[in-house]
């Protein structure tokens, strides 16, 4: 009875479905896994870094990825230009940021956030940066774009302010090479908020991680679907051929019978002009 399994066309519905589950599987799989991985990076950013993580050179951690980003990096050398960066929010209060080029010993400069203050931008309320040779220690953070949220893109900002914290920015404004990275200082002085280290983009809980999380749900549901769509057509088929044996499916009609389209030949006319008897 199971025979038919054998025909081209169930080889055919085999080999797909063969090969249908195991990439549904791991896509699945995949998908779940990424899921998993803003999962544990938003709880590494809740938690914070540790306190007693000693800082690193801040060319040891470059370039930034999750793995660096918001690691206490320490950097030396001198304060150069200050910047502020308008229209930031720190605890639902609106501020600025008090940003400061620093000229590290390797001849490179990195931005530097000395802290946040609240209110409209104002350089007679930042605090003027330390004189001479600074050591610098503050969270490590990847350079901003037009895309990252919270940021002023639209331009027209006065002359010493900065709407996006990045090299690409700040090219035209520093003639040393860049570091495409910023500090922010966790211990501000003079009045300043520490401005809190931002998670790296593309993850923790947000609307792309419970993406990854349906797609896991749909490939799952898909290996379901196949399955499923499989054991009908199977039923299907042993239901056909048990009715056939039984002799439950109608036979087909002979040529000529009624209702199949075909009429029987007529029969030869007689001969108008039979012979006449003799």
């Amino acid at each position: 009875m199971h025979r038919f399994l054998l025909t081209p066309r169930w080889w055919g519905i085999n080999v797909f479905v063969a090969l249908s589950i195991p990439f549904c599987l791991f896509m699945g799989t995949w998908q779940l896994g990424r899921f998993e991985d803003r999962v544990g990076s938003h709880k590494e950013a809740s938690a914070g870094r540790p306190a007693e993580q000693a800082a690193a050179p801040l060319d040891s951690l470059l370039p930034v990825d999750t793995r660096t980003s918001g690691r206490l990096a320490s950097a030396a050398g001198e304060y150069g230009r200050q910047l502020l960066v308008p229209e930031r929010d720190l605890d639902g209060k609106r501020g600025f940021y008090v940003l400061t080029l620093l000229r590290t010993d390797s001849g490179k400069t990195v931005p530097v956030v000395r802290g946040w203050l609240p209110g409209t931008a104002d350089a007679a309320k930042a605090p003027a940066p330390p004189a001479g040779r600074v050591e610098v220690t503050g969270a490590l953070q990847a350079s901003e774009n037009a895309g990252t949220k919270g940021v002023h893109a639209q331009g027209g900002l006065p002359a010493g302010q900065l709407g996006v914290i990045g090299s690409a920015t700040l090219v035209n404004l520093v003639q040393d090479p860049l570091y495409d990275a910023w500090l922010t200082v966790q211990t501000p002085a003079d009045g300043m908020v520490p401005v809190p280290a931002r998670a790296p983009s593309n993850t923790g809980l947000d609307l792309k991680a419970f993406q990854n999380l349906g797609y896991t749900g749909e490939w799952f549901v898909f290996v379901a679907f196949v399955l499923f769509m499989w054991f009908r057509l199977y039923r299907r088929e042993v239901e056909t051929l048990r009715d056939a044996e039984a002799g439950l499916l109608p036979a087909a009609a002979p040529a000529g019978a009624p209702g199949t389209g075909e009429q029987a030949a007529p029969a030869p006319a007689a001969s108008a002009t039979a012979p006449a008897a003799e």
